[in-house]
């Protein structure tokens, strides 16, 4: 594809090797080793292992009892008795941390105002108010108390379910061995780290031991796997085991207290504004954090439906990072995870919960029921480790630069400002250590093609072309070692399987085609991230490429382009993660990077600064030019979709102006538009109608002031949206219908202006007609179900209120009795 002449994908790499884990066995790589399919002789072989591999029980049943009643007793570094780090399981270590986060002076102080608060109340009901009409004191201060004793009761009981519960060696030497067996049997290549860094984790953590600092791990989460992986790693190498931060979602019979005497903490997902369990769940982590014991969480929050990273969650790294900002905590050591897979397990779940079924509820059976895909050989996983950096560290550079700026801050606007860069922070550098996987790159070759399919040789050349751009970008590949590309992307088929991608045989060359482009689209948006900014500038060029005709024709100057790139950047602002050089600089290198490879010139006269394609690119069919704009097109279409969406926010009447819609059902129809659209050919990409993106789109357009949205705390009650008055669009006078006009048409034609121009696009009119006829329709279905739920919530409050006034009398009855 490319004009430069790539190096080898197969020639040797100088960078540090690598270690695979699998089972019991160890073993040492060149840099991103890929193992052949088929073993070498000893003296050929590239790993060297370092123990033997685990035993089976069928076809060695004593070994196989052997090998438990080594892990059981412990031998060697089975043992996990010289950790690098605070000791854990030992008998007793629930009950010292329960009663460290207990008298935590911050939830003892919380108990005392909670309970304070609760007596005010009540003595506002008179509830303390003698004959003569004066305060019980003595009643009052026994009633204060009663109410802290059963708070702490429910602290007491909130920490044990919560915390984490390392007691016993044998149970985690017999769980290791358990779970290494299950994964090796999905992940039958095993787990990949560095060697580099592994040896520098270890000194880290040996420093870390020494000042009784935490490492904080904070991994990217693609899969469940994510956390198994990294205890598995820790384990065998000897370090504390991190406490992993874990939605109580997963506490389920059986498998939830499986992983609490593994490592899990349990938290709830959403904290509803509970105060008390707010600050016991600071109290936790300050705890572990002053104790030096080692701590996990997702800075994503929850798991990767789409394969690149989520904008930063600050729940659980705000209580991180107000531990050491308010220096209860004297630091920690922060240290970015990045884990790649060959095929994650998940995947299939993801893209029918992405396409609008509802996220089935994790349960012993369901997880039972997905026994048998650990049968499946899924390639491997690897992770990286980011150098670690001090938290405490990063807090002072923060705030130092904030103290230079004209205008003092406030130090809450300080806290959000230091958490968006401290969450942004940790996701570049995962980025920055993530290797690319031979069926990311299968994937994303696949998705970047103009016709149905591609030829094996074309494949390979592609495969190799993708693999030399990455390294370009900074990124890193899963190396090919000796062996042939041709071996390796045999390799990723097989992973990737003919549910995903088909191959059409009796042709002189075997043809591959993307059977399933949705799910392939989760392994190409792994590294899309590495080209995010050469595809949002072909983007922009293709406003006027589109066009056709000669060079002059589609030409663009590099106002135009620089308007264009600004608008796209602002509009995907949430869903990448950009350079931080500011946009004038970022767009600079990348066309200076676009003009190295050929594939665009750009022209400086007296009339200004203009760019175009290339000659040389002209002539080789656009083939690197059209792979940027492919890989962000789903996403330009995905954006169109939500625009065009707003129009159902158009109320049908005056009589409906004014009304609230319910914001999950305004995205499920925007969602059921966009499929629509692609089964009658308006939109090109089924992956655009998913439902992250879409509401990654709506979380913009509030940000922006286009929409207006409003959230109750109690969890119950569902947010709720309307259009802002100043982007309100116009209905026909006569007819009724939506006017293809005003600034929400203007917003979607600006997008809609780097889009892949199809056949059934060309016609202005038609297409609008069609569209505006279907957001028309299902925009007054939306209102009327609006109207039917107001009335009913109506009666409903109606009766809440009554039930709550009655239930205030008794109260204050029983309460009377008691005093």
């Amino acid at each position: 594809m490319a004009r430069r002449k790539p190096s080898s994908a197969s020639s040797p790499d100088s960078s540090p090797p690598d270690i695979s884990i699998l089972g019991n066995q160890v073993a040492i790589h060149p840099s991103g080793y890929t193992e052949s399919s088929a073993p070498l002789p000893d003296s050929q072989a590239e790993e060297q292992p370092l123990l033997e591999r685990w035993a089976r029980f069928r076809t060695s049943p004593f070994d196989f009892l052997r090998e438990i009643s080594v892990y059981i007793s412990g031998d060697g570094w089975r043992s996990y008795d010289r950790v690098v780090g605070q000791p854990v399981f030992y008998s007793g270590f629930s009950e010292n941390m329960k009663a460290m986060v207990l008298s935590n002076p911050m939830l003892r102080a919380k108990l005392s105002e909670l309970a304070e608060g609760r007596v005010v109340v009540e003595e506002r009901e008179g509830l303390f108010r003698t004959e003569l009409g004066t305060i019980n004191v003595a009643g009052r201060e026994k009633r204060r108390k009663e109410v802290e004793k059963q708070l702490g009761e429910v602290a007491a009981e909130m920490t044990d379910s919560m915390i984490c519960k390392m007691e016993s060696k044998r149970f985690i030497r017999g769980a290791y061995y358990l779970v290494t067996q299950l994964l090796t049997r999905a992940y039958h290549q095993g787990i990949h780290v560095s060697a580099e860094e592994v040896l520098r984790l270890r000194s880290v953590a040996e420093q870390a031991a020494r000042r009784k600092h935490s490492i904080i791990f904070l991994p990217c989460h693609k899969s469940h796997i994510d956390y198994i992986s990294l205890q598995l790693i820790c384990y065998r190498l000897g370090l504390t085991l991190p406490v992993v931060v874990a939605g109580d979602n997963l506490n389920f019979p059986l498998v939830g207290a499986f992983l609490q005497h593994a490592g899990a903490m349990w938290i709830r997902r959403s904290f509803g504004g509970d105060a008390l369990y707010t600050t016991l769940v600071q109290s936790y982590v300050d705890t572990m954090l002053r104790e030096g014991f080692n701590f996990e969480c997702f800075v994503e929050g929850g798991r990767s439906r789409t394969g690149k990273l989520l904008p930063p969650k600050f729940g659980i790294l705000s209580f991180l990072v107000d531990s050491v900002l308010s220096g209860r905590v004297d630091d920690a050591v922060v240290c970015p995870v990045s884990t790649q897979y060959d095929k994650v397990i998940e995947v299939d779940s993801y893209i029918s919960e992405l396409l609008g079924q509802p996220k089935k509820k994790e349960s012993l059976q369901e997880f039972l029921s997905a026994s048998s895909i650990l049968s499946l050989k899924l390639g491997r996983v690897d992770v990286r480790f980011h150098e670690p950096w001090s938290l405490k560290d990063f807090i002072s550079q923060q705030k130092d630069r904030y103290s230079r700026l004209p205008q003092p801050m406030s130090y809450q606007d300080q806290r959000i400002r230091l958490l968006r860069a401290m969450g942004y922070k940790v996701l570049s550098d995962i980025n920055a250590v993530s290797v690319a996987m031979p069926t990311a790159l299968i994937g994303t070759v696949l998705l970047t093609l103009r016709g149905r399919g591609v030829g094996r040789s074309e494949l390979v050349r592609r495969v190799d072309w993708l693999s030399e751009r990455v390294k370009q970008q900074g990124g890193r590949v899963a190396h090919f070692a000796g062996l042939p590309t041709d071996v390796v992307v045999q390799r990723g088929l097989e992973v990737l399987g003919p549910g995903l991608v088909g191959i059409v045989e009796g042709l002189p060359e075997d043809t591959y085609h993307a059977v399933d482009r949705f799910q392939l689209s989760f392994y190409r948006n792994m590294i899309i991230h590495l080209f995010i900014s050469e595809a949002l500038v072909s983007a922009a060029m293709y406003t006027k490429v589109k066009l056709g005709g000669g060079p002059e024709t589609q030409r663009i100057s590099y106002d135009e382009l620089l308007e264009q790139v600004l608008f796209l950047s602002q509009l995907f602002r949430g869903e990448f993660i950009f350079p931080t050089e500011g946009l004038a600089v970022n767009l600079e290198k990348t066309l200076a990077g676009l003009e190295a490879d050929d594939v665009i010139k750009v022209i400086r006269g007296d009339s200004g600064v203009y760019v175009e394609l290339s000659d040389s690119e002209r002539q080789h069919g656009r083939e690197n030019y059209d792979f940027y704009c492919f890989l962000i097109w789903p996403f330009i279409e995905a954006a169109w979709l939500g625009a065009i969406s707003l129009f159902m926010l158009t109320p049908p009447s005056k009589a409906a102006e004014g009304t609230w819609l319910d914001a999950k059902r305004v995205q499920d129809q925007a969602q059921l538009l966009g499929k629509t659209l692609y089964h009658q050919g308006d939109l090109e990409y089924f992956e655009s109608v998913n439902k992250e993106t879409l509401k990654n789109g709506f979380e913009r357009f509030q940000e922006e002031g286009i929409i207006v949205v409003t959230k109750s705390k109690d969890a119950r009650i569902p947010a709720t949206v309307q259009l802002h008055g100043h982007w309100m669009p116009n209905r026909d006078s006569d007819t009724g219908r939506l006017a293809a006009e005003g600034k929400v048409w203007d917003f979607a034609e600006a997008i809609s202006q780097s889009r892949r121009e199809g056949k059934n696009r060309r016609d202005g009119t038609t297409v609008t007609n069609r569209v505006m006829s279907h957001v028309d329709e299902m925009g007054r279905a939306l209102f009327e179900e609006a109207a039917t739920e107001t009335t009913a919530q109506t009666h409903e409050i109606d009766e809440r209120t009554g039930s709550a006034k009655k239930g205030r009398l008794r109260r204050k009855e029983r309460l009377g009795a008691r005093l």
